[in-house]
């Protein structure tokens, strides 16, 4: 069975830092592409950040020098540093793997950015 399980999320401050990780199993991780979305309240979900198969990355605009994706294949397991955070930011992040079209999707965390 396929599972992505995200962890890091909590409570930070504007301004303030926060890295989230996402561990996948059942899956043949070196295929596929990993990326980071979010969903705030009352907005659609939105891709933030992704990394291929072969380390190619992409960034929504709006995130662009603030977050930063990596993955480490050897752990089945993808990462996004956050920084510079502000109350835009919150949302619940998730964690997705896609490979041919066909997606899988962790349960979220969330983040929430305020005072």
């Amino acid at each position: 069975q396929v599972q992505l399980v995200e962890s890091g999320g909590g409570l930070v401050q504007p301004m303030g830092s926060l890295n989230l990780s996402c561990v996948a199993s059942g899956i043949r991780f070196t295929d596929f592409r990993m990326g980071w979305y979010r969903q705030a309240p009352g907005k659609q979900r939105e891709l933030i950040a992704a990394i291929s198969s072969v380390g190619v990355i992409n960034y929504r605009e709006s995130v662009k020098g603030r977050f930063t994706i990596s993955r480490d294949n050897a752990k089945n397991m993808v990462y996004l540093q956050m920084t510079n955070l502000n109350s835009e930011d919150t949302a619940v992040y998730y964690c997705n793997a896609w490979k041919l079209g066909y997606p899988f999707w962790g349960q979220g965390t969330q983040v929430t950015v305020a005072s």
